[in-house]
């Protein structure tokens, strides 16, 4: 592990990298923090960055289109007996990106995961995944169950049965024809009216270097294409891409433990939304919380105990 150390590095094939100020909200917020940062090399000279803490079995956390990896301490400082490793994925937080054509997107998710994987030396490891991260890790589970030992899934999942693309999203993703997105300067404010779109306005108020590593990242050219990219190709003009759409019956098919840890306000889809899902999938576990899209910002213990625990439990 290396301690982080000004802008992310430039792969050797070029590129543009992050904002000093990035480097610099992320230096802010993991001082004095157990967790410490990394980098892999992931293809061609591009490298993904990573924050790690604890030790024991490996569990990968992925994060949403919006944030980081980042977003993601609150819950790696609590979690007991894990080797947790929150990855930027390339194009966000302080990675690389890397030139992969978004379509076909969830064969281009799962290649990237498996790159990511490899980097990290990692051969089997649990996934958790918050948001479009939750999309990769049970596309992934779904393709590769051999590298997946168990899976958690940590808010509503885009494209799952019976979730919904919240109106703001859709405005920003695929604006009426001629007009352009509404994207407004990043500040405090915006960053909170964002997370109140996602049920979490009275939490992320709790966390004043997330709330600046998010005016960061909203000010950062790269990650805000790489974010808009992202759901341009999650969604379309009337909801989630048809082609990306989880099946019932892929989700019968999962062997894999999973848990799923749910807010009852989520703007995807809610506690109806999450029972549906738990009964769907063999075997899974679900616990429903009073929150919004990323329920560990409200229930930073609870949400570390669920998982710590389920992560122990025999196979």
């Amino acid at each position: 592990m290396t301690a982080l150390h000004g802008a992310a590095i430039k792969g050797a094939g070029g590129g543009a990298a992050h904002p000093d100020e990035v480097a610099a909200a992320h230096r802010r917020a993991l001082a004095g923090a157990s967790a410490q940062d990394r980098y892999v090399e992931i293809v061609g000279g591009r490298h993904v960055h990573a924050i790690e803490a604890g030790n024991g079995k490996p569990l990968v956390l992925l994060h949403g289109s919006g944030p980081a990896a980042l977003l993601f301490l609150p819950l790696l400082e609590r979690l007991k007996d894990v080797r947790a490793i929150a990855v930027d994925r390339p194009g966000f937080g302080l990675s690389d990106p890397i030139d992969r054509p978004l379509e076909p997107y969830r064969a281009s998710a799962i290649d990237t995961v498996t790159r990511i994987l490899d980097a990290l030396g990692v051969a089997r490891a649990a996934l958790l995944g918050n948001s479009t991260g939750g999309a990769w890790a049970l596309w992934f589970a779904l393709a590769h169950p051999d590298r997946v030992s168990r899976l958690v899934l940590v808010g509503a999942t885009p494209s799952l049965p019976g979730t919904h693309v919240p109106p703001p999203m859709l405005a920003v993703a695929a604006p009426p024809v001629g007009q352009p997105p509404n994207m407004p300067a990043p500040s405090r404010a915006t960053v909170v009216q964002t997370m109140r779109v996602m049920g979490e306005a009275d939490t992320i108020v709790t966390y004043p270097d997330q709330i600046d590593a998010l005016v960061a990242a909203g000010s950062d050219p790269l990650a805000s294409a790489t974010s808009l990219g992202e759901l341009r190709a999650m969604i379309s003009p009337t909801g989630w891409q048809p082609e990306l759409a989880i099946r019932p019956e892929e989700l019968r098919q999962l062997t894999i433990p999973t848990l799923l840890i749910w807010g009852e306000n989520d703007p995807l889809g809610g506690a109806d939304v999450a029972r549906t899902t738990a009964a769907t999938i063999p075997h899974a576990l679900l616990e429903v919380l009073s929150a919004g899209h990323a329920p560990w910002l409200g229930h930073p213990d609870r949400v570390a105990t669920l998982v710590s625990d389920f992560l122990r439990r025999d196979p």
